[in-house]
């Protein structure tokens, strides 16, 4: 466990190509092509802690195994309206622009971004893109029509 702090520190100087090696290596199959140099770095430093302290616990794949026995055929949920707010020490992160943005969500409803709390996730939203949009739609909580992909968040 004492190595584990030198080999996430190693990533920071990894270029995109020796990433995405990395991701093979540990997930057994290619990155995804259009995967940020920054994305595939949390991801397979997500993946080192998992191999050290363990992955998603028993309630959590419970969870995403019964939301997954939901989904249509194309992957997508038949589950309408607002997305529950996620609980609290969720941690949503979105690449907007070249940058990653992550938001931690509060015990009492909020979010904490850049060192600020919000009351809402939309107000979050309108902090990093300057325009208003879903907070939740944005980093992937809404189920979007005709949309092929739904974003998921675990606690942890």
């Amino acid at each position: 466990m004492t190595v584990l702090p030198a080999n996430l520190a190693k990533l920071e100087h990894l270029d995109l190509a020796e990433l995405r090696v990395e991701w093979q290596q540990r997930y057994g199959k290619a990155a995804p092509p259009s995967m940020s140099r920054e994305l595939l770095r949390l991801a397979v430093g997500y993946k080192m802690q998992e191999e050290v302290f363990g992955g998603l616990s028993r309630r959590t794949l419970l969870q995403l195994s019964a939301l997954k026995s939901t989904s249509g055929a194309r992957g997508r949920s038949d589950i309408k309206g607002a997305a529950p707010a996620p609980k609290s020490g969720t941690k949503l992160i979105r690449e907007w622009r070249g940058k990653v943005h992550e938001v931690l969500a509060l015990e009492d409803g909020q979010f904490a971004y850049g060192g600020k709390t919000y009351r809402s996730l939309t107000t979050v939203v309108r902090q990093i893109t300057g325009t208003h949009q879903s907070g939740p739609r944005f980093f992937g909580l809404k189920f979007n029509a005709g949309s092929e992909t739904v974003g998921i968040t675990a606690d942890g």
